[in-house]
């Protein structure tokens, strides 16, 4: 019912930036949170940056100042803006949505396919 496409990963060296996109599609009245997790090899999965609909924004500290969030609700999509790139930021990242179908249901998480961030020193 909701797809969430991710794009924008790749390979960078140290110190260089990327711009993840994460568009949504499907049945959607409305998305609450949108988000952005990472997973590296070994590693549990670790919230990135989040968004709220009003624009409320949460970082993790290993990213504060060097990431940005946003969003365009018009067209379902969240961005994470990434600059000074470290070799530690090397991960699968993952965007998700708090997504309610119906105007007066629950709302359901829903996970991107991921996408290969690789950070090269």
């Amino acid at each position: 019912q909701v797809q969430l496409v991710e794009s924008g990963g790749g390979l960078v060296q140290a110190g260089g930036s990327l711009r993840l996109s994460c568009a949504a599609s499907g049945t959607i009245f409305s998305i609450n949170t949108m988000g952005w997790y990472r997973q590296a090899p070994g590693k549990q999965r670790e919230l990135v940056a989040a968004i709220t609909s009003g624009g409320n924004t949460d970082y993790a500290d290993s990213v504060k100042g060097r990431c940005t969030i946003s969003r365009d609700n018009a067209e379902n999509t969240v961005y994470l803006q990434m600059n000074s790139l470290k070799p530690e930021d090397t991960a699968v990242y993952y965007c998700n949505a708090d997504v309610r179908l119906r105007r007066f249901g629950s709302a359901y998480r829903y996970w991107g396919q991921g996408t290969q961030v690789t950070v090269s020193s």
